[in-house]
């Protein structure tokens, strides 16, 4: 998975490919899926949601830029695969799970392995979490309108934030920089994710359809 799907396609942080080439991802999903944990493919989890491909997963760590010292942000906890990948990259985390069963799974399989730099909240991610803020880093796992208004308002200045925004069916792979100046904008590449469901999110404008 490293050599093929990561390191040939641009991946470079040895940090982060020394991380995901031990990271059990097949301990993420269920076993009837297991065959296909180290394949490139976003695959289910359930509730409509998924676990995203290995590379995407590693092209948005790469482009937050980690050092060990962040305060992190994660809207959409997921499996917590990739909860489970910034919390070895970063200091701290903070992720948000929108839906209670995905939320105590995630929290339950991380506790177990042993992860105890994570702080998990159950509630709407669009909105941010405003009482933790401000944020080194960001990092949203679902695809939305637009860019939340909590992101430019949660992150601090120098901050980085990576999120896919466009329709709810493709998006662009965006990474956000605040400047003193104000915000930056880079877009990064193609792609799908679920959408971000929320009153910062899908729930505010009508999907395309």
């Amino acid at each position: 998975m490293v050599e093929e799907q990561l390191r040939a396609r641009g991946i470079h942080d040895p940090h982060l490919l020394r991380i995901m080439a031990a990271m059990p991802r097949h301990l993420f999903m269920d076993k009837a899926l297991e065959a296909r944990a180290y394949s490139d493919h976003a695959l289910p989890i359930g509730a409509e949601q998924t676990i995203s491909q290995p590379f995407m997963v590693a092209l948005m760590t790469q482009t937050l830029d980690l050092t060990g010292e962040e305060k992190v942000l994660e809207i959409g906890t997921g499996s917590g695969y990739q909860t489970a990948i910034l919390a070895e990259l970063a200091d701290r985390v903070f992720t948000i799970e929108r839906i209670p069963p995905i939320a105590t799974a995630a929290r339950e399989r991380l506790t177990a392995m042993g992860y105890s730099n994570i702080v998990y909240r159950t509630a709407d991610g669009s909105l941010g979490w405003r009482e933790m803020a401000p944020f080194d880093r960001i990092l949203i796992t679902a695809g939305a309108p637009r860019v939340p208004e909590f992101v430019a308002e949660q992150l601090r200045e120098g901050g980085v934030a990576v999120l896919p925004v466009g329709t709810n069916q493709q998006q662009a792979l965006v990474k956000i920089v605040r400047t003193k100046e104000g915000v930056r904008k880079k877009v990064l590449t193609g792609c799908t994710f679920v959408p971000l469901i929320g009153r910062g999110g899908w729930e505010t404008r009508k999907p395309a359809p």
